[in-house]
């Protein structure tokens, strides 16, 4: 069972927390990826969140590209696409921030 670790980062800001997570599998489409990022968040933070809610509106942010998802520095684009996950992977969660006036 490998750990991963995941991050959040924004761009031109220091990082963000880190968690390390435990797989099962070996590929995991990046909508799964994303759906165990948010409940990790919820449940670490204690919030009373709806987890179906939030990761909805996760991949609908995904969708606007108000973020994109970095598996050992590859960016993964698709909902769909399989990530290949190994003992060490780093998963990245980097948001972007529009330019003044764009």
């Amino acid at each position: 069972m490998p750990l991963i670790t995941v991050t959040d980062e924004v761009v031109g800001a220091p990082g963000g927390p880190a968690w390390t997570i435990e797989v099962f599998e070996e590929t995991l489409p990046l909508a799964e990826l994303i759906r165990r990022r948010v409940s990790l968040e919820i449940a670490e933070s204690g919030a009373d969140a709806d987890p179906e809610e939030r990761t909805r509106m996760t991949l609908d942010a995904f969708g606007r590209n108000a973020f994109v998802v970095l598996v050992d520095d590859h960016q993964v684009t698709d909902l769909d696409e399989k990530v290949r996950l190994h003992a060490g992977s780093r998963v990245t969660f980097l948001k972007l921030v529009p330019l003044v006036g764009g």
